[in-house]
């Protein structure tokens, strides 16, 4: 059973590590301690746990709904899905280690940079989550609690 909490929670811890880890990440001498690349190996795992659950709860129900605006907002979160999906996939090639949960970061000042985008993106799709999609199901649903038994 998924409920609208599991996915509120999931969301506040991602949003969570994504604070945490901006303080920790900004220090370059923290980088690569095992403390800092546990949290950060926690948070992509945490993203890709959220969005996995999404596409298996959530999406199925909104596309084949009779609104076709319904139907839209499916589509449009599932695109901005598959750009977080892509964002992360790259990243994850070029600032981490395939073996073990190490970052591999040669050139600072673009792994910050690129870290704080990757951040923003998920914090925005975090509210978009908040603001629009976890409200129009509860409309569509007509359920304030559970999501998906």
């Amino acid at each position: 059973m998924v409920t609208y909490d599991d996915l509120n929670s999931q969301n506040d811890r991602i949003t969570e590590l994504s604070h945490v880890l901006n303080k920790l990440l900004s220090d370059r001498g923290l980088c690569n301690s095992e403390v800092t690349c546990d949290l950060f190996f926690q948070y992509v795992e945490n993203v890709q746990d959220h969005l996995k659950l999404e596409d298996r709860h959530i999406y199925r129900q909104m596309l084949t709904h009779r609104d076709q605006g319904v139907r839209n907002t499916a589509t449009k979160f599932m695109s901005g899905q598959v750009e977080i999906k892509r964002v992360f996939a790259s990243y994850l090639r070029k600032w981490c280690k395939k073996r073990g949960h190490e970052l591999k970061i040669n050139d600072y000042e673009q792994f910050a940079k690129e870290t704080d985008e990757m951040f923003e993106l998920v914090l925005d799709r975090i509210q978009d989550e908040s603001e629009n999609l976890f409200p129009l199901l509860r409309e569509i649903t007509g359920e304030s609690h559970l999501l998906v038994a």
